[in-house]
């Protein structure tokens, strides 16, 4: 059986990615949850990962590690799933702006930390964070503009929406305004039933990890 290693779901936005497209196969999987931000959390992720960081996917004697390498794996290992859109330009397109967010919107992520859970207040950005923002909604325009929604890629979930799924979380948590299309998206996204399970397991988790709460 496959085997996954995340962490805390409050907070690791990497270990949400490949988890949504694991449930996207529909295949039997187990989890295993290592504590972040704790005197032990080096040691214990080492047990499964080399590289030290969550994600990590264990099947038999395989480890892949990286929450992208992981969506690629799975997308082969279950092809009948189209874990990517199925058109050559749009697989691209989805591949594209997947490798986008899994190199990019630093000024995002180390301002708007993600915590699920949460919601606050909007408080305005920094010029740098809201060109963040700006450029993942003229992302949200143009899939949605190209595929008609609700999803980035048209009816079904995909991998891209796997990886926008923790920034819509972020919108959400800091009440950053939106245009309608992209709030209509978030909406989207934040109904998707795995997305939701995920959050409930959150919202029972007890470990308050100081790196993102402070």
């Amino acid at each position: 059986m496959l085997k996954i290693v995340i962490g805390n779901k409050k907070y690791s936005s990497w270990s949400l990615r490949p988890w949504l497209a694991l449930q996207m196969t529909s295949a039997p999987f187990e989890e295993t949850v290592v504590a972040l931000d704790m005197p032990d959390t080096d040691a214990n992720i080492r047990k499964f990962s080399p590289s030290g960081r969550v994600p990590a996917l264990i099947d038999d004697n395989l480890t892949v590690w990286d929450s992208l390498a992981i969506c690629e794996y799975l997308n082969e290992k279950f092809p009948h799933k189209h874990l990517w859109p199925r058109e050559t330009a749009a697989r691209a397109h989805a591949r594209s702006i997947s490798a986008e967010m899994h190199s990019g919107f630093m000024n995002l992520r180390n301002d708007c930390s993600m915590k699920i859970v949460q919601q606050y207040p909007y408080k305005p950005l920094r010029p740098e964070t809201q060109k963040d923002v700006d450029r993942i909604v003229s992302i949200f325009a143009e899939c949605l503009r190209r595929s008609g929604g609700p999803f980035l890629f048209g009816a079904s979930p995909c991998i891209a929406d796997a990886f926008y799924a923790p920034v819509v979380s972020r919108f959400r948590t800091y009440s950053i305004p939106l245009p309608d299309a992209a709030r209509a998206y978030c909406d989207t996204i934040w109904d998707w039933p795995p997305l939701k399970a995920w959050v409930a397991d959150a919202q029972n988790e007890t470990l308050r990890e100081k790196h993102h709460e402070d």
